[in-house]
């Protein structure tokens, strides 16, 4: 994945006038990893979105959940018709542990009115 930003600063003399011009170009694909991180890009893709994780957060990119998912009422729906259901492959069971209990409800609160993480079982 090729991502280049450039930040310029301009100083002239006397009055120490400043000018930030802030641009990207952005290009490739694929996956690049290395120890405990993981990005995966795609070619062309503008600037947009929202990603996080651990203390982390990043802005760009449509596939953290693209830029018009939300995690809100809509969400906590589709996660209430699962509540205390037990199997394989349920959406709401956020920690995938087989069953949706109070853990994966304290997992969705984390990301109550967030845009919707990378992979949200939820949409």
């Amino acid at each position: 994945m090729v991502g280049f930003t450039v930040l310029l600063v301009f100083v002239s003399r006397g009055f120490c006038d400043y000018q930030i011009i802030w641009s990207t170009i952005d290009g490739g694909g694929g996956t690049s990893d290395g120890g405990q991180y993981k990005l995966t890009g795609t070619i062309g893709q503008p600037d947009a979105g929202y990603s996080e994780g651990g203390y982390y957060e990043v802005l760009g990119g449509f596939w953290p959940g693209g830029p018009l998912c939300f995690v809100d009422f809509e969400e906590f729906a589709l996660f209430a018709e699962y509540w205390l259901e037990n199997g394989t492959e349920l959406p709401a069971d956020l920690d995938t542990d087989g069953d949706v209990d109070l853990d994966d409800l304290k997992m969705f609160v984390d990301y109550w009115l967030l845009c919707c993480p990378y992979g949200w079982p939820l949409r």
